[in-house]
């Protein structure tokens, strides 16, 4: 679950932190910003467990927002967008999808973003919460997509923060089976997950509040059971590079806002192309107006400076477009 379905070799040197703690497959040990709740859902012959946060507001406004991870990450590093959202009166919603964070890790999964939906689409039955705005960063933003474009009665308003698959990946990059994926998650550590994050998501700027997110991670790659955390990420992997969605944006007809930190340039499979081709991936400025020209009125904030994870590295830059697209 560390690279995005990106492999190769990256030049930045990091020493590996000796506080990295071994995890459980489901985080066990690992704190979230709020309580922990478990939806039970029947998949593909297996009793497995969503994990989610609920976190209600003392006045409500009466209106709930549905916050969609990354595939690097978990519903934890929603914390601080929670927070802001519960004191504004919305009722704030945060899944794990299987696979991830504190959900269920199973052996084996036919995953797609159709499944996912449908799972997110259960959490919300069983809590009866009938409309939603979406928030979906990175691959929750792809997620974000095709839930709106299953359930667009469910959907008041959705947000994309710098998703993946504003591109179609599998047209430039030479497809990479899921064992080879599998056998390039087996070699991560704590070291290679930090490069990577400070070579895509910051600029090579590292401030102390981000490894709380590699060390997550990394706390995985030292269980004796990684290996099917490992499997998870390299089936997810392949969920991404095959299932693009930018070919439906046009079909979507809620109020929508793109944020878009413009110094993103985070592609799927960019070690695996020339680096002519690698120069045409991922370049979040232009993949971001091409975004909103297809998602008839839509709106797009550009922030500059800011790379993957606007709402990690400049939250206030984030939070404000966001709190005045919910008022509109």
């Amino acid at each position: 679950m560390v690279f995005l379905f990106i492999t190769g070799v990256f030049t930045t040197s990091v020493t590996a932190s000796a506080q990295v703690k071994t995890l459980g497959l489901q985080l066990e040990e690992f704190p979230y910003p709020y309580p922990v709740h478990y939806l039970q859902l029947n998949i593909q012959k297996q009793r497995l467990q969503m994990a989610y946060m609920d976190v209600k507001p003392q006045q409500w406004n009466g209106k709930t927002v549905l916050l969609l991870h990354g595939k690097n990450f978990s519903g934890a590093y929603w914390d601080s967008t929670a927070n802001v959202l519960t004191q504004k009166g919305y009722r704030v919603i945060m899944p794990d999808q299987i696979g991830f964070g504190k959900s269920s890790k199973p052996e084996t999964l036919q995953y797609s973003f159709q499944l996912l939906a449908r799972n997110t689409k259960q959490l919300l039955d069983s809590l009866k919460v009938e409309k939603v705005t979406v928030l979906g960063h990175s691959m929750g933003g792809m997620l974000a997509t095709r839930f709106t474009l299953m359930y667009p009665e469910r959907v008041e308003k959705l947000i994309l923060e710098n998703p993946i698959g504003l591109e179609d990946y599998k047209v430039k990059v030479p497809y990479q089976s899921i064992d080879e994926a599998y056998q390039n998650e087996l070699k991560q550590d704590y070291s290679k997950i930090k490069s990577y994050q400070l070579e895509n998501y910051y600029g090579d700027q590292w401030k102390p509040q981000y490894d709380k997110w590699v060390t997550m991670l990394a706390g995985w790659t030292q269980n004796p059971k990684y290996s099917v955390i490992a499997w998870n990420a390299a089936l997810t992997s392949d969920m991404i590079i095959t299932q693009p969605v930018m070919y439906e944006f046009q079909n979507i007809t809620v109020p929508t806002l793109l944020i878009i930190g413009q110094r993103d340039r985070t592609a799927l499979g960019k070690p695996l192309v020339s680096e002519d081709v690698r120069k045409t991936m991922g370049n979040y400025p232009a993949l971001g107006k091409s975004t909103q020209r297809k998602i008839k009125g839509s709106q797009l904030v550009e922030i500059d400076g800011v790379g993957h994870l606007p709402h990690i590295e400049r939250f206030d830059l984030f939070i404000t477009p966001v709190l005045e697209f919910l008022q509109q």
